[in-house]
């Protein structure tokens, strides 16, 4: 459908028009969530209540991995695209990509992830919703014709939108994307941030009620427990680490089968092998988080598990709800390794909870102390997320919006401070932007740093230099010379490879001495060049380069080291002051 709003436009300023957009993001957005949820529940229904009944009953089983097949084929042959990892990949967007998401990512994340989770793949839903958000943010943002600063807030307001509509929770949507998607925001940009979540929301409540997403048997905190929610701070903060290494390390190397399908085939061994062990590992996993949450973990073992014969053991749930705590991070890697389409939201929330309950769990059965179990597993997932996302205040808001534990603000702050602050020795970056970073792809709240992000080496090159080979003489450099405006000439071989450089400074003496424009050669005329930049060598870099170097123009050669033209410090510092106006505060 096309969206026109010229006619609009031209009555009303930018900002004023950003206003509006971002109640049309914050309504198509939550109405996205409210279709993902629904997907999730009809296709889920429809598997487990048909097509795993009677003499079908083995189909789920295998469930999961007919999940990640279907999401693996409409990925490879339908979409084409990658779309894994929805808000690693919404944050490149707008680091590398002007703040442009495809189109298709306004519906692909949500029909795949629908599919992943409904049957049983062991991740999240609102890595994806938030992929889609973004997608609608950004594409709405550029049928209006809003310049880069306005794109980037819509797609802002559309991941905003996206977890306060999935989750009922407007003040964590905010928080989530100031902490983790977008920097250098000015006040008055958060203003459509606070009106696509609130009307988000507002959609979610009239579809779902008022009720919180999970009901927890929350007790008033006790003074004498803060030493056991530090230490609870403390576990979160490393389970934090063991959570981004072992998902990043363990895709990785599933990652190394370049066969799709041989991938995929491995990790369903891996993953329906584990759900068949640990029922609790299928699918989103909120289901046995509630009742941990409720106080009633045991109703999720049954004597019908593997394990059954072991329940009567007091020990045995901690050890059990353990396994899951550990378990769940292969378990989601196998899923989006395998083809599934998912996020690492809603498992950061599954293993922080496991972690609160047997932490709580292990204290009161060893007869230290006596701990309410309900509230230590949902502080447990605030520090898990502050310390997997390392967004403190996201995890704060978002545990007390979504269980009504607002009582508990204390012991959450605590918790999530200390996780947070217990990771960042280890582990400088989140779960989502590591790889961005390593690849310096990632946006900072350094303003120099994020505008040297933004800019890309390959646009600064220029191309209107003639070049000399080699082998040529004096009399072929001053024909270049005299159809020429530059006077700096780069001289090349055979192959393209450049060799070295000549300015007119350094052909003023002799290049009026025609006696000696065939008896000169050009390698003895020209001077070694100081440092050489490649085409998609990072912006940071290259300023590097010519603060070593103290040159004003450098080389630029391709992939091959073929030479391509220079690329010029005056040109980088003009386009820098304009991205730094872009990005800054207004």
């Amino acid at each position: 459908m096309k969206i026109s709003f010229s006619s609009i436009s031209k009555s009303i300023s930018e900002s004023q028009l950003t206003l509006i957009l971002s109640v049309l993001v914050g309504v198509i957005t939550g109405c996205a969530a409210v279709l993902l949820r629904e997907l999730i529940h009809i296709v889920g229904n429809f598997v487990w209540g048909t097509l795993t009944t009677g003499i079908l009953a083995w189909v789920k089983f295998i469930a999961p991995a007919v999940g990640m097949l279907l999401s693996l084929l409409i990925v490879r042959y339908l979409v084409r695209d990658n779309i894994g990892h929805g808000v690693t990949r919404v944050l490149k967007a707008v680091s590398r990509n002007n703040s442009n998401i495809k189109p298709h990512n306004t519906w692909s994340s949500l029909l795949t992830s629908a599919l992943t989770i409904s049957f049983g793949g062991s991740v999240g839903a609102e890595a994806p919703i938030v992929y889609t958000g973004a997608a609608i943010g950004s594409n709405i943002g550029r049928k209006a014709g809003l310049s880069y600063k306005n794109i980037t807030i819509l797609l802002g307001c559309g991941a905003a939108a996206a977890v306060a509509g999935i989750f009922k929770a407007p003040m964590a949507g905010v928080l989530f994307t100031l902490e983790i998607l977008l920097f250098n925001i000015s006040m008055s940009s958060i203003i459509p941030l606070l009106i696509s979540s609130v009307t988000a929301a507002a959609i979610s409540y009239l579809h779902q009620g008022r009720a919180v997403t999970f009901a927890a048997g929350i007790e008033d905190y006790m003074l004498g427990n803060i030493p056991y929610y530090i230490l609870l701070g403390l576990v979160g903060g490393f389970m934090s680490l063991y959570f981004i290494r072992s998902t990043l390390s363990l895709e990785d190397r599933l990652k190394k089968y370049k066969n799709p399908y041989l991938r995929w085939l491995i990790c369903s061994v891996g993953l329906c092998s584990l759900i068949f062990l640990f029922p609790p590992l299928f699918g989103e996993g909120y289901e046995p988080l509630g009742q941990v949450l409720a106080g009633k973990p045991s109703e999720m073992l049954s004597s019908k598990m593997v394990f059954g014969s072991l329940t009567e053991y007091k020990w045995f749930v901690p050890i059990f709800f353990t396994a899951v705590m550990f378990l769940k991070v292969p378990a989601m890697s196998f899923t989006n390794a395998g083809g599934g389409v998912g996020g690492t939201f809603g498992p950061t929330l599954i293993v922080g909870g496991m972690a609160g309950f047997v932490f709580s769990r292990i204290i009161n059965l060893s007869g230290f102390h006596a701990l309410p179990e309900s509230n230590f597993a949902l502080v447990g997932m605030a520090a898990l997320m502050a310390g997997v996302m390392q967004a403190p205040m996201t995890a704060i808001f978002l545990i007390a919006e979504i269980t009504g534990g607002y009582s508990l603000l204390f012991p959450l702050i605590i918790a999530s401070v200390v996780s947070y602050a217990t990771i960042r020795v280890f582990e400088p970056y989140s779960i989502y932007s590591k790889r961005l970073a390593v690849a310096g792809d990632l946006l900072t709240h350094d303003s120099d740093q994020a505008v040297l992000t933004l800019l890309n080496t390959g646009d600064f090159v220029e191309k209107d230099f003639e070049t000399v080979g080699v082998n040529d003489t004096l009399g072929v450099l001053v024909d270049r010379v005299s159809h020429c405006k530059r006077n700096l000439f780069p001289v090349i071989d055979d192959k393209g490879h450049i060799c070295g450089v000549i300015s007119l400074d350094d052909i003023r003496e002799v290049m009026f001495n025609q006696d000696l424009y065939n008896a000169l050669c050009v390698y003895n005329l020209m001077r070694e060049v100081p440092v050489i930049v490649e085409v998609h060598e990072h912006m940071d870099s290259v300023m590097e380069k010519f603060e070593q170097s103290g040159a004003w123009n450098l080389p630029v050669v391709d992939e091959d080291s073929r030479y391509l033209g220079f690329i010029s410090k005056s040109k980088i510092f003009s386009s820098y002051r304009e991205r730094l106006h872009q990005v800054s505060s207004e």
